[in-house]
């Protein structure tokens, strides 16, 4: 198995990245973009960097190469990763432990703070930069809010979330979310890491980072699996998830389990009109970085023919980790995909990036 390394040769007109890191804000970042409260109440609480756990900005595995601070500025993106690819629109997800903040009202301060930061000071700053916006999943009416203030503004193309929450992303109390993000076209990505509300996986907490690594298909699958069985893709036909750094190789798997299952047991779930391998297909898309793939040519291509990779796969480099330094698409990735998934496809399932 490895990670897709880059193509030294490939190059797209129009290339997408739909997974770009920025710097996790600081107090100093976020306090200009708060009211008076919240900015003395993130003094009060010693809020600085939010990191979260499970996905520690500070590890050599999410620092550049070149330096942990390679990627501080939108200058330093342009420089080492947009202008060197050629890159038309490049969206920024910010891993920030706002998702995992308890207090409901915190929370909804901090991702507020956070999105107008990136309006500011990133997204300002070069018109090739879109972002995902952060909002508060444990706080839907604030949450709402905040997807509609943000509606006007074009540049942010997505909702974030982490991948392992309080509760699965198909359940009833998220669906004000969704409907929110439909109405303005939102495409909501699904982003590793976990707020620890629960072990990382049904049989209890690991030991390490490996396991945790190897085993978050798990995780992605059964939040697929919630997202259908729950309706959500019923309820709102324009939604499109986008699962970042999930890997590839599992899908296939579940969605033909999951569709032989429902054939049987499809009296519980009479929202469901249509086997969920094609309800998959139609909503849910998987980034590029990093592809859980052998690395016999055949054997790959064997892996892509039994999902529509054209349609379902999306460019996205991880960066600014060390394992996006290279350009263009992987290696591993058939010429005849190559405009679809650098560019096409992408600009199918993000609609508010319009103009790219």
């Amino acid at each position: 198995m490895k990670d897709a390394p880059p193509v030294q040769s490939t190059v797209i007109s129009g290339l997408i990245d739909a997974d770009i890191h920025p710097r996790n804000p600081l107090r100093r970042d976020l306090a200009p973009h708060a009211s008076a409260y919240w900015a003395e109440m993130f003094e009060y609480r010693s809020i600085d960097r939010l990191e979260m756990m499970s996905q520690p900005q500070s590890i050599g595995l999410n620092q550049h190469a070149k330096g942990p601070q390679a990627n501080a500025t939108p200058h330093d993106i342009a420089r080492l990763h947009l202008d060197p690819q050629g890159i038309a629109a490049g969206i920024l997800n910010v891993m920030s432990g706002a998702h995992a903040a308890y207090d409901p009202y915190l929370a909804a301060a901090l991702c507020e703070a956070t999105n107008r930061w990136l309006a500011a000071d990133w997204l300002g700053q070069d018109s090739r930069l879109r972002a995902a916006a952060l909002v508060p999943f444990l706080n839907p009416d604030a949450a709402v809010q905040e997807i509609n203030r943000l509606a006007p503004d074009g540049r942010f193309v997505s909702v974030l979330t982490p991948l392992m929450g309080e509760r699965p992303l198909g359940r009833r109390e998220h669906w004000p979310i969704y409907r929110a993000m439909s109405e303005h076209g939102f495409a909501l990505a699904v982003h590793p890491g976990s707020i620890y509300r629960h072990a990382p996986t049904q049989s209890g907490f690991l030991s390490y980072r490996v396991e945790e690594a190897a085993l978050a298909p798990q995780a992605f699958a059964s939040q697929v699996a919630s997202l259908v069985a729950e309706g959500v893709f019923t309820e709102f036909p324009d939604l499109r998830v986008v699962l970042l750094e999930s890997g590839i190789s599992w899908l296939p798997a579940l969605m033909w389990r999951m569709t032989k299952d429902w054939k049987g047991i499809r009296l519980e779930v009479p929202w469901i009109k249509e086997a969920p391998s094609d309800i998959i297909t139609r909503h849910v898309r998987m980034s590029t970085q990093a592809a859980d793939l052998p690395q016999d040519a055949d054997q790959i291509a064997r892996v892509l023919g039994q999902f529509d990779a054209a349609n379902m796969l999306i460019h996205a480099s991880d960066f600014p980790r060390p394992h996006a330094t290279g350009p263009g698409l992987p290696d591993w990735l058939p010429a005849p995909l190559h405009a679809a998934v650098a560019r096409d496809t992408a600009r199918a399932t993000f609609a508010r990036l319009e103009g790219v």
